[in-house]
């Protein structure tokens, strides 16, 4: 929650490649007050069910910039494993995940709300911020 000295940032991970929320994703909250100021690791969370990190840490007072780190490698070997049970002739011999981790960076100023949204997909992902 925002107050008047401080912002907050929520976020969800939509898997377009299946239309569907991408659940259990790792997101590590950091922040830092000044662009030459040094990262200070708040905390983290996953996605539930529904891809929304619902429990992310508070951010310090004079924050003025934000990094959500998002651990997709996991997501995206379970799913090509569970692929791979139900269609083991399918099985490909590629490199495995193309993006492992996906790192966003943004400015915040206090009193705001960010909602940063992650559209994902094996080669590919987008971010905005939405409301």
């Amino acid at each position: 929650m925002s107050t008047s000295t401080t912002a907050s940032v929520s976020t969800h991970i939509l898997d377009t490649s299946v239309g569907r929320p991408a659940e259990a994703v790792a997101v590590q909250l950091s922040a830092r007050s000044g662009r030459d100021a040094g990262w200070q690791t708040l905390g983290g969370s996953a996605t539930d069910a529904d891809g929304r990190c619902k429990d992310l840490p508070a951010l310090p007072e004079g924050t003025t910039h934000v990094r959500l780190d998002f651990a997709v490698e996991p997501y995206f070997e379970k799913k090509q494993a569970d692929a791979q049970q139900d269609a083991p002739a399918n099985r490909d011999s590629g490199p495995g995940v193309f993006f492992p981790e996906v790192a966003i960076t943004f400015a915040v100023v206090p009193g705001e709300h960010y909602h940063v949204p992650l559209l994902l997909n094996p080669f590919g992902y987008s971010v905005y911020r939405g409301s």
